[in-house]
């Protein structure tokens, strides 16, 4: 019986990389592919696939949090993560909600076929890369306030602080102050690496 597959990336050289990849595959019904959540979820109102291969970046919303909300609408299909990045972080918030495994961008033909068998067994399935980042030591998450998490946010967007303080309806001394605190709580001297460092602990 072939397993149903589908894929959510807005990337078309990835999708169309991993179709090459699956669609002569005996064992795989090729069934299409969404490069944002919201069609995703049009999509899933008609058809369910077995296993989504779900990119963790996504340009409407987090594959994270889009995840979520198919496990809790389509509670048959399983979700594999597909991704670049390796942050231990990362990977374990797409399980946390509700993925079967994690795959990164450069997976063979080989390990895309295994996880797939896998999850579908029932068991969870990492690439080796994912593997290791989840055995090393978790790197300390420092405490920011749900403010800061949008002040941080709109840096990594490239917003300037003026127009971060119009976004939140803030005084431009409030913006400083908070992004003063990011540095501080993050032990880093420029955006450039409290961007750098947000992104590989998960917090963007």
């Amino acid at each position: 019986m072939k397993a149903g597959i589908f894929i959510v990336d807005d990337h078309y050289m990835v999708i169309e990389g991993i179709r090459s990849l699956l669609q002569n595959e005996k064992t795989i019904d090729w069934m299409g592919h969404a490069t944002n959540a919201a069609s995703c979820l049009a999509f899933l109102k008609q058809h369910q696939p077995d296993v989504i291969l779900m990119d963790v970046n996504l340009p409407d919303r987090s594959g994270t949090d889009l995840c979520k909300e198919v496990r809790q609408l389509y509670p048959s299909v399983l979700v594999l993560g597909l991704s670049t990045f390796n942050q231990q972080t990362i990977i374990q918030n797409m399980m946390a909600n509700g993925a079967s495994g994690y795959l990164l961008k450069n997976a063979t033909k080989e390990e895309l076929l295994e996880a797939i068998s896998e999850v579908l067994k029932g068991k969870n399935y990492f690439s080796f890369e994912a593997a290791v980042a989840l055995r090393e030591p978790q790197e300390k998450h420092p405490l920011i306030t749900r403010r800061e998490k949008e002040v941080l946010q709109l840096i990594a967007e490239g917003l300037t602080n003026a127009e971060i303080s119009e976004k939140l309806f803030i005084s431009m001394p409030t913006v400083n102050t908070h992004r003063k605190s990011l540095l501080e709580k993050f032990e880093v001297k420029n955006t450039a690496t409290l961007i750098g460092k947000a992104i590989k602990i998960g917090l963007l």
